[in-house]
């Protein structure tokens, strides 16, 4: 018997926010994976779960995701990373690969996801869905992101001023991820729209190091990787 590979997002950051079958499946498997930057670091996924789960009574799986756009390199890392998967796989061991937000939305696990399916096509893989950062920002904002006929837009922020400003322009409410790099044109722009007041900026929403920012005092500001902005027209 060949284990099965689940994907299973656990939420934005506050533990609470894990569903009840992410629960079951972290309890029934045999084997927890999780991504780290570095050797003998957790990810923000693994602090997330560790309430939930004992590092002693667990196969814990650290997996290496470099950051790099290099492809031989994302190659061979993504390969070495499901060979480590087969391994507990093959003995017949169930593994849940842990990951923040939602499994099919932005993260790592679709990497492991697709890899998987072109090395090892045999093996069950299954997603157990998760609240995203989304979800959470609007939640703890108390900001709706949509009703009736609205439209909603989510875009990775860029460097890029047509675009940027389109999806402003064309939808009511605007969720840009990963804002962090681009922060200081993201303000200049909002400002020339007459949007800032309608601007939003979180932080590792609903964990205990959230941060809710004044965005009229953002400009100049270096802010985590997981920081979000909401723009609600």
């Amino acid at each position: 018997m060949i284990g099965t590979l689940y994907g299973v997002g656990v939420g934005p950051g506050d533990p609470e926010l894990i569903t009840v079958k992410a629960y079951r499946v972290l309890k029934e498997a045999h084997t927890i994976a999780y991504p780290k930057k570095r050797k003998g670091s957790k990810s923000y996924a693994h602090q997330i779960i560790d309430v939930y789960v004992n590092p002693n009574e667990k196969d814990m799986l650290g997996l290496v995701f470099p950051m790099t756009k290099d492809e031989d390199v994302l190659t061979r890392e993504w390969t070495k990373t499901a060979h480590l998967l087969w391994e507990k796989l093959k003995e017949g061991k169930d593994v849940a690969f842990v990951t923040e937000g939602d499994p099919s939305f932005y993260s790592t696990f679709i990497h492991v996801l697709n890899i998987m399916k072109e090395l090892y096509p045999n093996v069950k893989m299954d997603m157990v869905p998760g609240i995203s950062s989304i979800n959470g920002a609007s939640a703890r904002l108390g900001i709706p992101l949509a009703e009736g006929d609205e439209h909603i837009a989510i875009i990775p922020a860029r460097e890029d001023q047509e675009a940027m400003k389109k999806a402003l322009l064309e939808n009511d409410c605007i969720i840009f991820l990963k804002i962090a790099k681009v922060l200081d044109f993201m303000l200049d722009l909002l400002e020339e729209l007459d949007l800032l007041h309608k601007a939003h900026v979180v932080t590792k929403v609903t964990s205990k190091e959230e941060i809710i920012w004044d965005v009229k005092e953002l400009k100049g500001t270096e802010l985590g990787y997981l920081s979000l902005m909401v723009v609600r027209k």
